[in-house]
């Protein structure tokens, strides 16, 4: 029998809440990433959910707030993956190869979000960005930790884990700014091409097998593209895609120079 005096275990209000704001951030997202943050008003935000201004404003005190809320979302779905792949019972190999696949999914399917946090970061207030930076250190130093192990049980040969991190994150990264997904090449055609530059930078001894994990998950999923074949193939530069990830007020940002000749050493810079 229900004892009528029994409190649920859960708050109704706090769901309906929850659900609202989780509306409102997923429509700011889509109109920050089609007209960009500062071009986007409340206004538009309320047209498009078909609500009043005044009900954002329960929800959010502001458009600054918003964009936060946003690039939290962002970092957290990538960090979520990093975590998850690193804390595997696998080979060194093995975990930078499912890191790799679990950020790419988390693009693939949030790509937004990812494109939203990584451009439109430079508008947020002075605080708001440096926590979102000490999230994205968080990544890159998981992972780091990941190419030293890598590199003390000889699968890897990573003289600068941090630096290395760096890059390998760039290049993920970028895959976000020009994935569309009405192109021509597949998921798995990106997914393998993003791994072989990964290993190609760890210098790793091992293969990879793009067949395994969750990838074999993205070979059923329907074709993409790589924004523009030629200039993936051959203008859009590893150094061009590592520098992305790093601006100006990123404590961890390295020098041009190491970059480019980190990348250079590894045949990855011409």
């Amino acid at each position: 029998m229900i004892n009528a005096t029994t409190q649920p275990d859960f708050d109704l209000k706090d769901e309906v809440s929850d659900f609202k704001r989780k509306r409102i951030r997923e429509e700011a997202c889509n109109l920050f990433y089609e007209l960009g943050y500062e071009s986007t008003t409340l206004d538009a935000v309320a047209k498009r959910l078909k609500v009043t201004k005044p009900f954002l404003y329960k929800h959010y005190e502001n458009k600054g707030e918003l964009l936060f809320d946003i690039c939290r979302t962002g970092i957290a779905l990538s960090l979520d993956a990093v975590s998850a792949a690193c804390s595997q019972p696998r080979s060194a190999t093995e975990r930078l190869q499912g890191l790799a696949e679990s950020v790419l999914e988390v693009i693939f399917e949030h790509q937004k979000f990812i494109v939203v946090y990584t451009r439109e970061e430079k508008n947020l207030r002075l605080d708001e960005a440096r926590e979102i930076r000490e999230q994205r250190k968080l990544f890159d130093h998981q992972l780091a930790e990941l190419l030293r192990e890598g590199d003390r049980t000889g699968e890897f040969q990573v003289s600068d884990p941090l630096l290395t991190a760096n890059t390998i994150g760039g290049v993920v990264t970028w895959v976000a700014l020009w994935y569309s997904p009405d192109g021509k090449r597949s998921k798995l055609e990106i997914l393998t091409h993003v791994l072989e530059m990964i290993f190609t930078i760890v210098a790793s001894k091992k293969a990879f097998r793009p067949l395994g994990g969750s990838v074999g998950q993205l070979e059923n999923l329907p074709p993409i593209d790589a924004f523009d074949c030629y200039r993936l193939e051959h203008d859009a530069r590893p150094i061009d895609r590592a520098f992305s990830r790093w601006d100006t007020q990123q404590c961890d940002a390295p020098a041009h120079d190491e970059v480019f000749h980190h990348l250079v050493e590894r045949g990855l810079g011409a």
